[in-house]
């Protein structure tokens, strides 16, 4: 092995430290032997060379080190400002400079400052980002890499203010390459020390510059993806609530309100306007406005007011203009499209102006398909309620005309009957009659007790009544069905009840439907209970329960209780007479006092309906 590159070894240090006090001592004595210093300092030569080699190897061992371990710590986080933090203190660690910073090419061009640390490992503060933009410029432009060990006195940067002004000294500078172009930079430097870095330095900054940009670039396409995706799941979750209020009402006007708003605010627009096209008239009327001023004008019809508004909806296409005094605003206009009919517009207005981008476009566009639907929903609700209100209507008439014919007749029968001297078969069929009528007239009340709930025209009169009271009266006006199918009727009242606040008539109703219920489902010779008692949850409200020992009601019939005009198939409900409207009417009724009719049934052993009713607060 050649001398020169040999490793040092003790011996030989110790060796030369001796003969170095030997011709130390030979000179205080000024005998020295020129022979023997001159072959001294050939070793000392020999000695510092293979020293300097030497530094040089655990040099470079230390930056493949360094190199090394920084691969290993880039890899290990895709979080953009770790990475830069990581980079530049590994990189300030290899050089042994005072401080670097890592910049970043932004869209138009320039370097903006991600990463400034310190020796310290600590992050710099924004008044000390100063640094040699000439250096880093020039390394941009030129893509190569930049080296002075005295910028003071190095013609190509002397007479700069940067450096000047901050007296800089020794300064390296590398590009950060990644997918063919340079995409930032790594800068180092110091205020003191001049010749710190050399070229070998420079190289190992350029290594670590090319395993850095791979890094950075890496971590940049992640965390661009990740907010890429973060803004899809943000939009998404947008639009599912735009769904949800949109599914929560079939109100035509509260739709549109909920359309414009979230249209103007996911597109960052001012203010907007919705317009719909009227079936007959083909004019575009203004149904909502959002967002404007008081003194704004309101429009009545959107295709006399905007430009290009016509246009827009006759060739279904999107357009974005500029509009007003000088063109300070910016219009989308957005046919609102079902299927392939064009049915409303949507105007949106930013200001000062500003183009619309094409993720906006898409957004809005994706929002007024959605309200579409709704639209479409609303319009064929508001014809459903408009035909029910028809109906109610319709049957409050003839529930009305129909009572004036039926008096009629029902007179004309008794008259006939107290005449006498009729035959046996002509006096059972004017009673018949006499029936008939009076089950029609039970028909047309609930008729016009449906077409009064229907149409909002119900209302209760609340008095205070005893509890007494309507029990003897409940009692009183079903005595006649309970002895001509032999049931037994008890009433099991609490004592010391206090009086109630409720519609007297309604309450007589909704209990003599109940029990008239019970006795019609109960096979002859039953048993049908009315229980009062204090509801044991709410001490303030009175609890009525209707029991029997009747057929009782399947799981699935009950859930059918309370549709109008429904009765159960079975033989024994058809052979009983109804029209399948009281318990509609019960229950409505129960509703409006404040309270739910609770059913509790078995098959072939009976059924209990139970509800409650206010008691009287007063003094």
């Amino acid at each position: 092995m050649n001398n020169q590159k040999s490793t040092i070894t003790d011996i030989e240090l110790a060796g030369v430290k001796n003969n170095l006090n030997l011709i130390r001592s030979q000179a205080k004595a000024r005998s020295v032997d020129p022979v023997f210093l001159s072959k001294q300092v050939d070793k000392l030569l020999n000695l510092l060379e293979r020293l300097d080699y030497q530094r040089q190897q655990q040099n470079r061992i230390g930056r493949l080190e360094a190199l090394y371990n920084l691969s290993r710590v880039l890899g290990s986080s895709l979080d953009l400002q770790t990475v830069l933090n990581q980079v530049m203190d590994s990189i300030i660690q290899l050089t042994g400079a005072d401080r670097g910073f890592l910049m970043l090419r932004d869209d138009d061009g320039g370097l903006t400052v991600k990463a400034a640390r310190n020796f310290d490992q600590e992050t710099l503060t924004d008044e000390k980002f100063k640094y040699s933009r000439t250096v880093t410029n020039q390394v941009v432009d030129t893509g190569d890499p930049l080296l002075t060990t005295n910028a003071a006195e190095d013609p190509r940067f002397a007479g700069q203010e940067s450096i000047v002004s901050q007296a800089l000294r020794s300064i390296m500078a590398a590009p950060l390459r990644a997918r063919g172009g340079v995409i930032g930079v790594v800068y180092v430097d110091s205020r003191v020390n001049t010749s710190l870095f050399n070229d070998e330095d420079l190289e190992a900054l350029e290594a670590f510059s090319g395993q850095a940009a791979i890094a950075l670039d890496n971590a940049i396409l992640f965390e661009q993806t990740d907010q890429e995706l973060a803004s899809r799941l943000e939009e998404l979750r947008q639009l599912r609530r735009i769904d949800l209020l949109l599914n929560e009402t079939l109100n035509m006007d509260k739709a549109m309100a909920f359309t414009l708003e979230w249209a103007c605010r996911l597109s960052h627009a001012n203010s907007g306007h919705l317009g719909l096209i009227h079936p007959e008239t083909g004019r575009i009327e203004a149904v909502q406005h959002y967002g404007l001023l008081d003194s704004e004008f309101r429009p009545d019809y959107l295709d006399t007011f905007f430009p290009k508004v016509r246009e827009a909806v006759d060739k279904n296409k999107t357009m974005s203009l500029d509009w007003g005094k000088d063109s300070q605003q910016t219009l989308l206009i957005m046919p609102i499209r079902r299927e392939q009919d064009v049915i409303g517009v949507v105007i949106l207005r930013r200001y000062p102006a500003q183009a619309f981008t094409e993720d906006e476009k898409d957004l809005v566009d994706r929002v007024m398909a959605r309200a579409a639907v709704t639209i479409e929903n609303a319009n064929l609700y508001s014809a459903v309620q408009a035909a029910d209100r028809a109906k109610s209507e319709f049957v409050g008439v003839v529930a009305h005309d129909l009572k004036a014919p039926m008096n009629n007749i029902a007179g004309y029968a008794d008259l006939m009957l107290y005449q006498g001297e009729l035959a046996e078969q002509h006096t059972e069929y004017l009673n018949r009659i006499k029936d008939t009528v009076k089950r029609m007239e039970m028909l047309v009340s609930d008729l016009a007790d449906i077409s009064r709930i229907e149409s909002g025209h119900f209302f209760m009169e609340e008095t205070v009544v005893p509890v007494g009271f309507i029990v003897k009266s409940v009692q009183e006006s079903n005595l006649q069905d309970m002895q001509d199918r032999n049931h037994e009727f008890i009433i099991d009242a609490e004592p010391g009840l206090p009086d109630m606040w409720v519609d007297f008539y309604r309450l007589l109703q909704i209990l003599t439907n109940l029990v008239n219920n019970a006795c019609k489902y109960t096979p002859e010779g039953g048993t049908i209970t009315l229980t009062v008692q204090r509801n044991p949850d709410d001490p303030d409200r009175i609890q009525f329960s209707v029991s029997d020992t009747g057929i009782g009601i399947s799981a699935e019939n009950i859930k059918m209780l309370g549709t109008k005009f429904w009765r159960s198939e079975d033989k024994f409900t058809r052979a009983q007479q109804g029209t399948g409207l009281g318990f509609s009417i019960t229950q409505h009724l129960v509703q409006q006092m404040g309270s739910q009719i609770e059913v509790e049934s078995t098959v072939d052993e009976g059924s209990t309906f139970t509800f409650d009713v206010a008691i009287y607060g007063g003094n």
